[in-house]
């Protein structure tokens, strides 16, 4: 389906710029364009490997350790089942870190991590859990105190003033992430209380205790 998406948008931009007598420009931008995506790739990449870095670092030297401490009442609030020293609670504390800092690739891994570690206790190991919806929730959303990649690609693009976006930014990630536990929150409260729910728990019950 991406690949019809992209298709259609190049047709599109050839046929408005073909029609609109604009073909010289188009081909100028067109051949304009590698060194500019290659130039903010690296930028942005020197950027992740720089904060990956020092998240790495803070790792080895027991700094997430303290970090896990900060997040603790955070995290036995959102993750109830969540043990406080395990390999689970310092993936999130990581993924936690690392959005932030603004930095959603590095945060990536942790939240798969995470998620890895709550599906081990999962009966069905096809079904995501809540605490996994949760994190890919907080995940996605990312409360951003500093939006490094954000400033990065503001400060490529030649802004004066890459990190203006800040308060934009603070009330964007707490209102999203606001609405999503809110929502995910209810809809768990919702599903294991209805019939379908019940009827789907009763023979997977029974079958445990069979065996």
């Amino acid at each position: 389906m991406l690949n019809v998406l992209i298709s259609a948008i190049i047709l599109f931009s050839f046929v408005t710029a073909w029609c609109g007598g604009r073909m010289e420009q188009m081909c100028t931008r067109l051949l304009a364009s590698p060194q500019k995506a290659v130039e903010l790739t690296v930028a942005i990449g020197c950027s992740i490997c720089f904060w990956s870095g020092i998240m790495e670092t803070a790792q080895r030297a027991g700094i997430l350790k303290t970090l896990s401490n900060f997040f603790a009442p955070l995290i036995s609030v959102l993750f109830p089942k969540l043990k406080k020293d395990s390999a689970g609670a310092q993936a999130v504390c990581t993924n936690l870190a690392a959005n932030l800092l603004g930095l959603g690739a590095a945060s990536a891994p942790a939240g798969i991590r995470a998620v890895q570690e709550f599906q081990k206790d999962t009966p069905d190991k096809t079904i995501a859990s809540d605490s996994s919806i949760l994190m890919i929730l907080l995940n996605t959303a990312s409360l951003q105190l500093i939006p490094t990649t954000a400033a990065a690609l503001r400060l490529q693009a030649g802004s004066a003033a890459p990190m203006e976006i800040l308060p934009a930014v603070w009330m964007a990630s707490a209102l999203s992430i606001f609405t999503g536990v809110t929502a995910a929150k209810l809809v768990s409260l919702f599903y294991k209380n209805s019939p379908l729910e019940r009827q789907t728990l009763r023979p997977n019950q029974q079958r445990r205790k069979t065996v």
